[in-house]
């Protein structure tokens, strides 16, 4: 089963995970300095903040899958839209080890499609950290489109 993926950069992590909290009515799963991640099923929805983002708000869209199948199933999607896709492939980022394909829609709202396959002790490598500064997607600065909100 598929869950959607909410990501937002936020101003302050600890007054934005006391009223997520709140909303939502469950504490975290994850918990970092930087970020939170709660895995709801009502609704169904993956919902991370983090401080890392310099813009305030929406950063990226996404769907997680659960398996390879729903995940082939994604991407064939993806590919059969008209913008292209960028394909991260193996990746660390988030404080969680994944597989990865990045698609931005005509607006230029970035959206990843992934597979989660195991956490991971650290938000993503040295590299993407430092694309990380202008954006909390984990997708390095030269892939993106110029004109992309995204890192």
């Amino acid at each position: 089963m598929k869950r959607l993926h909410v990501n937002l950069a936020v101003d302050d992590l600890d007054t934005s995970i006391g009223f997520y909290t709140s909303l939502f009515a469950s504490e975290p799963t994850v918990l970092k300095e930087d970020y939170a991640k709660w895995m709801l099923d009502d609704p169904r929805v993956n919902f991370a903040i983090t401080t890392r983002g310099q813009r305030k708000g929406i950063d990226h869209l996404g769907i997680q899958v659960e398996n390879e199948a729903e995940l082939g199933e994604v991407y064939a999607r993806l590919q059969s839209t008209t913008a292209p896709v960028i394909e991260e492939g193996e990746t660390t980022c988030c404080y969680a080890n994944s597989e990865k394909s990045w698609i931005f829609d005509p607006d230029g709202i970035a959206w990843e499609t992934f597979l989660t396959r195991g956490e991971s002790p650290v938000y993503g490598s040295d590299f993407i950290e430092a694309a990380a500064r202008d954006s909390a997607c984990c997708t390095p600065q030269q892939k993106m489109p110029a004109d992309s909100g995204c890192c």
